[in-house]
């Protein structure tokens, strides 16, 4: 039997909640739509971590970050390179699959995808090059990390149609089995668009996100500093809406390269025997509780991501899954058990092969999820969180804790951990959260802490 191939899209900060399938209400994604409708759609995946390095290794080798210990981007006081482990890539490789890398890498500072097994790199910083050989301005930088149109080029001339042509080259050429891996950085801010893209979705009729406004009564202060540091904390729905506008342009852009990809795998005669992923990183708050980009928070927002798949002949068509994903190490162990490559025994993740067949009865999966959080740029800032269904808790070891119960307050306004009537829900999810955190050996549980979890010890 032929081995399967395997397309991974890992976008960059693309939230649930921006795909049409997800129930946007008018963002336009005929193409990750289409993947969804010939594939399965997962609504309940989650990130290990809501930050682009540390996620990035998690994916690689399959581990929580409190394991492999890369708990920080680069440009931050506490960065670290991925311990030395087993990663999937080296196991596609060592069982004869052809690999390939195009665009954001972020893993390791002194190591680029080579050295993990991959065959061929094209980094991302080879389209300004190309920009420049082009004749084509640079992008412009005005705004900052807001955004803004880009008047010079057009579709496609953009990065994430660059991007795509380099997919569409190595799949035409490769050898086969393949797994071939596009990271573009889109859509995260700053949304740098060309039109018509930039202006397709005009702010007057982009309505605010649930969570908008938040007062942020009795959360942790970092929220609010958040706010004051990006300067945003007088900010309206009417400043906020053209930066959601251009988020929304660039995921449609991305999504349109994403079409060209899929029309280029019927065209090869490729589409029946890959197994095509969409995914991202983590999300995005563009507004969502008044703030900008992913820090300090534990929201839906940046925690719950896009996840579908297509697998003619074993993904049934039009499938939905609600099962709790760690997205990330999920992936790792899963894209060994579709090439045929023994899983690593250091890999924390789930194969999702069980979920494929909708047919059956699905075996037990997790009742809950979990994510954390370390610091970054703004300093380090330890939480954990663990969510079902109804009830998100976030352990913040520095500041107040925080309960959600999500089916009344789908935005995650209103914290109830100091609502008497939820004591029982709250200390059912500690005790969750301390099984997970001695689970996977996180070292910040230590005899001070535990007690001040399980007891409620906080001011």
């Amino acid at each position: 039997m032929t081995r399967p191939n395997i397309l991974l899209v890992h976008s960059d900060q693309h939230r649930f909640d921006c795909v049409g399938v997800n129930g946007h209400p008018f963002l336009k994604t005929p193409n990750m739509d289409r993947l969804a409708a010939e594939g399965m759609n997962f609504t309940h995946a989650f990130c290990p971590i809501p930050l682009c390095t540390p996620e990035r290794v998690s994916l690689l080798n399959g581990q929580w970050p409190t394991e492999h210990l890369c708990i920080a981007n680069w440009d931050t006081e506490a960065p670290r390179p991925p311990r030395p482990a087993p990663t999937f890539s080296q196991a596609l490789r060592d069982a004869g699959y052809f690999l390939a890398y195009v665009a954001k890498w972020h893993v390791d500072q002194e190591k680029d995808p080579l050295h993990y097994g991959f065959n061929e790199y094209v980094p991302e910083g080879q389209y300004f090059k190309w920009r420049k050989d082009e004749g084509l301005p640079p992008y412009p930088r005005t705004a900052r990390w807001f955004g803004e149109p880009d008047p010079h080029i057009r579709p496609e001339d953009s990065k994430l149609a660059w991007g795509a042509d380099h997919i569409i080259r190595i799949l035409e050429s490769c050898a086969r089995p393949f797994f071939i891996r596009w990271d573009p950085t889109e859509p995260h801010l700053p949304n740098v668009v060309p039109e018509p893209f930039c202006s397709m979705y005009p702010p007057s009729q982009i309505p605010p996100w649930p969570s908008f406004p938040d007062p942020l009564l009795g959360k942790p202060y970092i929220q609010a500093q958040q706010r004051r540091t990006w300067k945003l904390d007088k900010w309206t729905w009417e400043q906020w809406a053209p930066i959601v506008g251009r988020y929304l342009g660039e995921i449609s852009l991305m999504d349109a390269q994403l079409g060209r990809i899929l029309d280029a795998l019927d065209r090869f005669g490729l589409a029946e025997n890959t197994l095509v992923i969409y995914t991202t990183d983590h999300g995005d708050m563009c507004g969502g509780h008044g703030m900008i980009d992913k820090h300090f928070i534990m929201y839906d927002d940046v925690t719950r991501v896009p996840l579908m798949m297509r697998w003619p002949g074993r993904i049934p068509p039009g499938a939905t899954c609600d099962a709790f994903l760690a997205h990330a190490i999920d992936l790792a162990s899963t894209f060994c058990d579709v090439a045929g490559a023994p899983i690593p025994n250091t890999f924390r993740g789930k194969s999702l092969l069980p979920l494929f067949d909708s047919g059956r009865e699905r075996p037990p999966w997790r009742s809950d999820i979990f994510s954390m959080y370390h610091g970054n740029q703004f300093g380090l800032y330890s939480q954990r969180m663990v969510r079902d269904r109804r009830w998100k808790y976030v352990w913040n070891a520095t500041a107040e804790d925080e309960l959600y119960d999500l089916a009344s307050d789908p935005g995650e306004l209103h914290n109830r951990a100091t609502d008497p009537s939820c004591t029982a829900d709250l200390n059912r999810l500690r005790h969750r959260l301390i099984a997970w955190m001695e689970e996977t050996k996180d070292k910040l549980l230590n005899p001070w802490l535990k007690p001040q979890i399980l007891e409620g010890l906080k001011v």
